[in-house]
């Protein structure tokens, strides 16, 4: 392994050149995406199957809503089945047309891997096509003290990265079934100041090290990571597609775990920042745009070492340096297969119609 891998952490230089890119985004997102219309124009998606994660709030209902007005059928995976379904109700109520809107809801909790499964085995038993997966859902508990999930696993790791990456894999023969589909990652440009050790995913042996920025990046960043090899595994006449997408800085929910101080400055800046409905361009464009899908068959042709990248101004972008390092690429998809449970062929046996057990429940697909 080249010793580029071998490292315990970012530079200084490399945290300095991913500081520029937040600060940019921040100054500078507005200007750079004023080309860009608001809702992002869909076209038709009425042969469309949709699945978005974390579609009560923010940039999720965003996506949710303006897929639904545009013809697909979505299902809302969520925590909170309630308020999902009152949100389908106002959406009618309001929609202009008199066209019915085609949204379904199921329970899912990314804090609980045995409920990824749960999700997956419904939705798998079904046998139904999934051309869309966006993986929306997650977490910036800004400013609070390290937490564990009932699995163990440090919160935002598992929300942003491991939860995501089991419902992505175990989904699998549903997205076969609606090739070409694609999986959506809503990522985030904080993944430039974000380092992963692949040894050491949790933070356990470096509890002192830890703050919810660090363990919010890194999660990004493994995103991007087990993305780019994910992408690797998946053979092109599966017709399988992964994209992340960065929704650039976005007035939402997150603002509730900020000081109460910080939070008001977070309010006195909205024209910096985008609203959810601008936030929701990139992934949208990720998920509907044709030519994403010749950007994803161009990358694995040229064996690029990441996957397809779109950033909030709607055109592609490079992940950071770190992503490009295939060495702790393959070492954090390895690691992540064995935190969620699934064997190291697992991408192969769901490919291949087999069936696989998951340490958080019983024949997932």
């Amino acid at each position: 392994m080249a010793s580029k891998d071998k490292q315990q952490g970012l530079s200084w230089i490399e945290w300095l050149k991913g500081s520029s890119h937040l600060i940019y985004e921040v100054l500078f997102q507005r200007l750079t995406s004023s080309h860009l219309k608001t809702p992002l124009p869909l076209p038709p998606l009425n042969d469309i199957t949709c699945i978005v994660t974390g579609s009560t709030s923010g940039i999720g209902l965003e996506i949710a809503r303006q897929l639904a007005e545009s013809g697909a059928h979505v299902v809302m995976a969520v925590r909170n089945p309630t308020a999902a379904h009152s949100l389908i109700q106002k959406w009618r109520t309001y929609k202009p047309s008199n066209a019915s809107l085609n949204v379904d809801v199921m329970e899912l909790n990314l804090l609980s891997l045995e409920s990824v499964v749960r999700f997956s085995e419904s939705w798998n038993s079904l046998s139904k096509p999934l051309n869309i997966l966006i993986n929306n859902a997650g977490i910036f508990s800004i400013g609070e003290p390290q937490k564990f999930s009932s699995n163990g696993y440090e919160t935002h790791m598992q929300v942003n990265h491991l939860g995501p990456a089991l419902l992505s894999v175990l989904l699998l023969p549903s997205l076969k079934r609606g090739a070409p589909s694609r999986i959506i990652n809503v990522n985030s440009v904080m993944h430039f100041i974000g380092y992963v050790d692949a040894n050491d995913m949790n933070f356990a042996t470096r509890r002192s090290e830890f703050s919810s920025l660090k363990g919010y990046s890194s999660s990004k960043l493994a995103q991007v990571k087990f993305s780019s090899i994910l992408q690797k595994n998946i053979p092109a006449e599966a017709g399988i597609s992964i994209v992340c997408a960065a929704p650039g800085s976005v007035q939402t929910n997150v603002a509730r775990d900020l000081p109460k101080i910080v939070q008001v400055a977070y309010h006195m800046v909205p024209f910096f920042l985008f609203s959810p409905e601008e936030g929701s361009r990139s992934a949208l464009l990720a998920a509907t745009d044709p030519d994403i899908l010749k950007c994803c068959t161009k990358l694995k042709a040229d064996e690029t070492p990441v996957c397809a990248y779109i950033s909030y101004n709607c055109h592609p972008m490079s992940p950071s340096n770190e992503a490009h390092r295939t060495g702790t690429s393959q070492l954090v998809w390895e690691k992540t297969l064995d935190m969620v449970g699934l064997p190291a062929d697992a991408v192969e046996m769901l490919l291949e119609g087999k069936e696989i057990k998951c340490r958080y429940g019983a024949h997932p697909n």
